[in-house]
């Protein structure tokens, strides 16, 4: 007995200086929704004594409003120990942090992550003193009790959300490499004064996301009078995706790696030397090396190639799936011009209309993804040879200007009734054209003319889509690339 109170066992029910009793212990939760969790601790609270007397003071109403506390719901109710923002891990003893993250079922019946995981905010001063190693992120990464629960958008309260894995995970030795590569580029750029342009699709793994209740919140920065949008250190939502499908959800198949044996200090440069190592060959002559017909030319054979080259059969990466790395090929002309534009999925125009720009579809995409140009050039006997190839991602600049005006005058024509004429039996719009912009325009995308999206006017209109205009792409190339 303690104050008329009977001393129930929680801190003998887990060990909180052994991560794997803290694991077996979170097991108890698989199943449940949020909801039981604080019911079953509200009927068990006569029985116990708290660490703390400030324990318990929010109500269930209050929950509901904020996701981030579902966090704090698994912290208190259920490993009954309380919130704090301590920089060091939640089980600190066993050096485990412990994150709440949804995922959710894909009408193919897939599993993938609904978000990002945002691990800990950045201090723009604070990075440019540490190391990898020794960082605040790292201390707090290195080891984390993943508890996935299943998002469903039919249920309206969080608090009825259920849990569906709990589990420890650290990430693999070249996981660690390249996410130690991604943490030195964001420290990289905050030392050169250009925290204000870090952009999620600068890295693969580990991302800086942008983190604040408001999109005109700024910080300032060690060697820049700009101030910087707030960011956290955070994994992409494609690396929780592979996370979950490969480490938590038991008997998954996994993808294809592109590096299966020792480490590789950088995976970029890996990737680019392996394709270079191939530089001028013929496509019919890397069709003969890998066994594929040349007569029968696939529509993707540059692509495939490039696959082969690295080991792999197709665009399923293990590395590209988890870093969300798109790959584009590119035909250089006898001209040096590139002839055609880059294309993107299809908007809809009804749904666009309801976006803003700092979290619009399109936006967050050129943001959060990082290509791989595979380049070819016809040389001058109009046979294609391949040139190489290189990682990419669009500049802030380019994005935050150029790519969103055009995404702005595209909303404003939507919101306005677009204007369509028939000139020379040809149909014309007022959406944003190549020759207005030096980065992006937007045109067709569409199957036939009836495969079409709804107007906000309620008349319907062959899909459309943003386009990277094709001198734009031609200007972002290295040098060695054109040849």
């Amino acid at each position: 007995m303690k104050n008329g109170k009977i001393q129930m066992n929680y801190l003998t029910e887990y060990d909180k200086t052994d991560p794997l009793s803290i694991q077996e212990y979170s097991q108890k939760m698989v199943g449940k929704s949020f909801r039981e969790i604080w019911e079953e601790d509200e009927q068990n609270q006569p029985t116990l004594v708290r660490e703390t007397g400030h324990y318990g003071s929010t109500s269930v109403k209050e929950k509901k409003r904020n996701k981030g506390n579902l966090g704090q719901i698994v912290e208190e109710k259920f490993f009954h120990y309380e919130c704090n923002s301590d920089a060091r891990p939640d089980f600190h003893e066993a050096g485990v942090e412990l994150k709440v993250t949804p995922y959710k079922i894909n009408k193919n019946g897939t599993l993938s992550a609904k978000e990002r995981l945002i691990l800990t905010m950045i201090d723009y001063h604070q990075l440019v003193e540490e190391t990898f190693e020794d960082s605040h992120f790292w201390n707090k990464s290195k080891l984390i009790l993943l508890v996935y629960y299943l998002y469903q958008k039919e249920i309206k309260s969080n608090l009825d959300y259920k849990i569906g894995y709990s589990r420890l995970f650290t990430p693999p030795e070249q996981d660690i490499a390249i996410i130690k590569h991604d943490f030195e580029i964001i420290s990289a750029k905050v030392r050169a004064g250009k925290a204000h342009e870090l952009s999620e699709g600068d890295t693969l793994y580990l991302g800086a996301a942008t983190k604040s209740a408001t999109s005109e919140n700024r910080r300032t920065q060690p060697f820049s009078d700009t101030p910087a949008k707030p960011r956290a250190f955070s994994f992409k939502t494609s690396y929780m995706t592979y996370v979950l499908n490969h480490y938590i959800v038991p008997g998954k198949d996994t993808y294809e790696p592109i590096v299966s044996g020792p480490v590789v200090e950088s995976f970029e440069d890996y990737v680019v030397s392996k394709i270079a190592s191939n530089k001028g060959k013929t496509v019919e002559e890397l069709c003969n090396m890998f066994d594929i017909t040349f007569t029968k030319k696939p529509k993707n054979l540059e692509a495939m190639l490039a696959y082969r080259i690295l080991g792999i059969k197709g665009n399923q990466a293990e590395e590209f799936v988890k870093a969300n790395i798109v790959v584009k090929t590119i035909r250089i002309g006898k001209n040096d011009k590139i002839k055609e534009s880059m294309s993107f999925p299809a908007f809809k125009f009804k749904k666009l209309i309801q976006e803003n720009w700092e979290d619009s579809t399109f936006g967050n995409y050129l943001r959060e993804t990082r290509f791989l140009f595979v380049v070819y050039k016809y040389d001058r006997n109009d046979v294609l040879r391949l040139q190489g190839c290189q990682f990419w991602n669009i500049p802030y600049e380019d994005l935050e200007n150029d790519v969103k005006s055009v995404w702005e005058k595209t909303k404003q024509v939507l919101l306005d009734g677009l204007n369509i004429q028939i000139i020379n039996g040809k149909r014309h719009t007022n959406f944003p054209k190549a020759s207005e912009n030096r980065v992006s325009h937007v045109r067709p995308h569409a199957i036939n003319a009836q495969d079409t999206y709804e107007l906000p006017d309620g008349r319907n209109f062959p899909k459309q889509c943003f386009w990277l205009n094709n001198t734009y792409i031609y200007d972002q190339l290295n040098d060695e690339l054109k040849g």
